[in-house]
């Protein structure tokens, strides 16, 4: 019987790693990208040992980071990418050449050789774009201004890691009989010329020959060579890059930026999509492997020190330069982590170094081990941020503003100025009604304030704040903050303390609608009701209803689902009766469309015909028509 192929056996090995450990890591509340690394430890050399050759597997997965860069750069039009020039060059040299002079010179203090000493900094100094993407992603920050600053700096890494690779040589054993040579005195200038002439090839293709070629390729009306068409453009600008000593990511970014504009867009966006996740699995998955327990574990002590000592340095110069950069108070966090950890690139810094005789073998692994084992810790700190030190942040913000301390007499008092609370407050301004708005969420009030609303600090749910912001006086108390618990929390306070007034409570959903019908609050709206019946009644009128139907089935679907729910109220926890009381509602819904739909014809039916009688009359008695 013969032998699976090589690539086979291990592609089995890596989609089954991944199908365990990302589900597991979670359902445990760790993330992705941490399932991916733990597999990938478990079945490296250093794990079970299912798989060994890791440094190609290594290279291939690169090729993950490449596609997500280009579809980031899909994102990023040119004149957006060109207002981004002063963060990604200012701050992101800040941030590299700080991070790398306080790691560079605590190691010359204390007796590490210069040259080792540099490359270590600039190599430790540079952060994980794949994770700290990934994790933006997730969170949805990349639109934020936290996300744009992240992201700045760190595409001023993949630019910087060039001349850091250009510098590894000058600094090796062999630099000085290099330079003796004499003859490549000349080749720097052949070197920035191979460069200058392969970026304007990418930028003049891009414009002038991809986007038509794309388009003759749509024309073809075959989706799959459309597919390959957006991998071949990757592909090639990735090798173009590669062959002049630049890095792919950054030729794909490029790339990417400049088909941001074209109509084919979306489309290269959905065919590159599901091949980046795959890729970037295997880059986390590879990253795992790599790591060289054995050297590890010979000097645990130096590496626990060399982990510890780095991530701490960074995260000093990165909060730091955050706090410079206007980034929000509760954002910093996350920021410094994902800017502190150790980067992909680090590996091809270090290898290059232990390839040009600047770092021992052994350093070289150390260094590439204690860079593995900060992006393996990173998803393990994000997750002890999101859980114990931001909501430490949400209740001692230094910088949050002064709590409301003057009393105010306003009538209409709104507590949660999101979304929800800015139309109502915005509705009662207009109408020259004076409100009174608190919300505990600094940043926003921040906001808030410089677009010329005057906003409160304080949280509705402490009595004090609730007395001075007027609740005696005031006739009406919109609740309209995000979370169900604290909404809860208002309303119990507000009926108890000041019974007179008027409560509006905006509710998620069904199941908080009960909670105000528990605590015989009517006056509520569940928040996305309302807007769903309006789309339902333009929706009707696209398919040709007249407006009065429109709105007729739309009505009596509101009053249907209303008294639905005050009946279900009571039968709420009793899963059986609920699930009973849903299907026979939805059959009484059935049936009373189909009586008004009845009624509704039979009703045009008898006016079409008093229609057709009238114009009998007239055509017999020859008297003039009148319109309709």
């Amino acid at each position: 019987m013969e032998h699976a192929p090589t690539w086979l056996s291990n592609s089995l090995i890596y989609l089954a790693a991944a199908v365990i450990a990302v589900p597991l890591a979670r359902a445990l509340g760790l993330g992705a990208i941490l399932g991916y690394l733990l597999a990938g430890i478990a079945i490296g050399p250093f794990g079970i040992g299912l798989v060994s050759n890791v440094q190609d597997i290594l290279h291939f997965a690169e090729f993950g980071v490449v596609l997500m860069l280009f579809l980031v750069g899909l994102e990023l039009e040119p004149s957006r990418l060109w207002r981004l020039r002063g963060p990604i060059f200012g701050w992101g040299s800040a941030q590299v050449l700080g991070c790398a002079a306080a790691i560079f010179l605590p190691a010359l203090a204390f007796g590490v050789a210069w040259q080792v000493a540099l490359v270590a900094a600039l190599g430790l100094s540079l952060s994980s774009t794949a994770i700290a993407l990934q994790v933006m992603a997730e969170r949805q920050m990349l639109p934020t201004s936290a996300g744009q600053a992240n992201f700045s700096v760190l595409l001023f890494q993949d630019v910087a890691a060039i001349p850091m690779l250009a510098l590894i040589p000058l600094l090796g054993v062999g630099a000085v009989a290099a330079q003796a040579g004499g003859a490549e005195g000349s080749g720097w200038l052949w070197d920035f010329a191979k460069v200058m002439g392969v970026i304007a090839g990418i930028v003049l293709g891009g414009r002038l020959l991809v986007r038509p070629a794309l388009r003759w390729i749509a024309r073809s009306r075959t989706p799959e060579v459309f597919t390959a068409a957006a991998l071949l453009i990757v592909v090639s600008i990735a090798m173009l890059m590669q062959s002049v000593g630049l890095s792919m990511a950054l030729g794909a970014f490029l790339g990417g930026v400049l088909l941001a504009e074209s109509e084919y867009k979306h489309e290269l966006e959905a065919d590159i999509e599901p091949f980046k996740g795959l890729l970037l699995g295997l880059f986390f998955i590879a990253v795992g492997m790599s790591i060289d327990f054995a050297v590890l574990l010979a000097s645990p002590l130096l590496v626990a020190g060399i982990v510890i000592g780095f991530l701490v340095v960074k995260a000093a110069v990165i909060y730091f330069l955050a706090k410079k950069m206007g980034v929000g108070f509760q954002d910093r966090p996350v920021f410094t982590l994902l800017l502190a950890q150790g980067g992909e690139f680090a590996f091809v810094v270090f290898q290059a170094a232990a390839g040009a005789k600047v770092l021992a073998a052994q350093t070289s692994s150390l260094l590439i081990g204690a860079v593995a084992i900060s992006m393996l810790l990173s998803p393990l700190i994000l997750v002890a941020i999101d859980k114990l030190l931001l909501p430490r942040f949400a209740n001692c913000n230094t910088e949050k503003p002064d709590e409301i301390s003057e009393q105010q007499d306003a009538p209409v008092i709104v507590a949660g100025f999101g979304r929800y609370g800015q139309i109502v407050s915005r509705v009662m301004m207009a109408q020259q009604i004076r409100v009174t708005v608190l919300d505990h969420d600094a940043d926003r009030i921040e906001t808030a304030r410089r677009f010329g609303y005057r906003v409160f600090y304080g949280d509705a749910q402490r009595a004090d704040l609730l007395r001075l912001a007027g609740a005696a006086e005031a006739k009406v108390l919109v609740v309209a903050v995000d979370s169900a618990e604290a909404a809860n929390a208002i309303v119990d306070l507000a009926r108890a303390s000041y019974p007179h007034l008027k409560l509006q409570v905006r509710v998620k959903d069904l199941t908080h609608a009960y909670d105000m019908l528990d605590r015989g609050i009517s006056g509520f709206e569940r928040e996305l009701f309302e807007s769903s019946m309006v789309t339902s009644h333009k929706v009707l009128n696209a398919l040709g209803f007249e407006p009065e139907h429109a709105h007729r089935v739309t009505q009596s679907f509101r009053d249907h689902n209303l008294s639905q729910m005050q009946a279900s109220h009571a039968v709420r926890h009793d899963t059986n009766q609920l699930i009973a009381m849903a299907k026979q509602s939805r059959a009484d819904l059935e049936a009373q469309m189909q009586s008004d739909r009845e009624a509704l014809a039979k009703h045009q039916h008898a006016a079409h015909q008093a229609k057709a009688h009238a114009d009998a009359v007239v055509d017999a008695f020859n008297l003039p028509k009148t319109s309709a």
